[in-house]
Formats: C-alpha cells, structure tokens, sequence
C-alpha cells in the first residue's frame, strides 16, 4: 500500500469514561460487518471511554483485539476494509470508585449489550461476535437503547 491522507473526527463526549455500548460497523471486502460491545468489563472496575476501545479493537494485543481477531476469523483483513465507523451511545452509567459498586451497572450494561446483539443479527445485520450474559434485561433501558441505535440501524425498529 502506498501513502495515504486520512481523517479521523470524534467529538469530545467520547472521552468520557463510563459505561457505554457500542457497534462498530465495518465495511469489508464482503460486505458490512458489525460487532457489539461494551465498556466496563469484569476483570476490573474500570469504564474506559469508547475512544480508548478504538486502538484497542484494532490493534494487537491479543486480550483486547477481540473485533480484530473476529474480522480475522471470517477471513477479512482489517487492513483490506474500506471503512470503520463507530457508534456508541452513552455514558449510561458513571464509572465506579470500586469493584463492588462496579458490578451493577456493569451487569446492566451486558444484558444491554447482548439484546442489542441479538437485535441487529435478528434483522438481518451481519454481527461477528456473540455476546454471552445471563443477566436481568431492564426493559425501559433497552427502549431507550433501541432508539438510540435505531437511527443508524433502522431495521432493529421492526426486531
């Protein structure tokens, strides 16, 4: 590949630190893929902005490039993709001081992330990652997460 001039435009609200949703939408060679994710994981108390989960996805640290490896393993080469976009909606909850305050919002946060997987893949969306959780879905919460999301994702309106 030679040289290249790209822009990169992110407003200021993403480097807020708490718990947010996210989808990235990838342009591929064979078409639009999507992974869901979240922030605010359960190895720590920490809620890291979306911005910082950007390098991370994309980049090569092997526990934490998890849309890398997916777009690996349905043999796309990220390098090869046209197009990254990501869409995040948040902060639902403020990060928290500890783990013991952390586990709620965080267990809320991943029932959300994997209704709104289970949405997009149920509409037709190619979503490369399946999230796991068995956790309660509050279910005013994910109205709100679903109109949010619904703008860039019409078709999870009818799912």
């Amino acid at each position: 590949m030679g040289a290249g001039t790209y822009k990169l435009t992110m407003p200021g609200a993403m480097l807020e630190r708490g718990f947010w949703l996210y989808v990235w939408r990838v342009e591929t060679p064979r078409g639009d893929m999507h992974y869901v994710g979240r922030t605010g994981d359960s190895s720590s108390p920490n809620a890291t902005p979306p911005y910082q989960r950007m390098g991370q996805h994309l980049g090569h640290a092997k526990t934490q490039n998890a849309l890398r490896r997916q777009l690996i393993s349905a043999a796309v080469s990220p390098e090869e993709c046209r197009c990254f976009e990501l869409i995040s909606h948040g902060a639902l909850f403020p990060e928290q001081a500890d783990m013991e305050a952390h586990r709620a919002p965080r267990d809320v946060v991943a029932a959300l992330e994997k209704r709104l997987a289970e949405a997009l893949d149920g509409a037709g969306y190619h979503v490369l990652n399946t999230v796991h959780c068995r956790k309660a879905l509050d279910d005013g919460l994910w109205r709100d997460v679903k109109d949010a999301f619904v703008e860039y994702f019409p078709k999870i309106g009818e799912y």
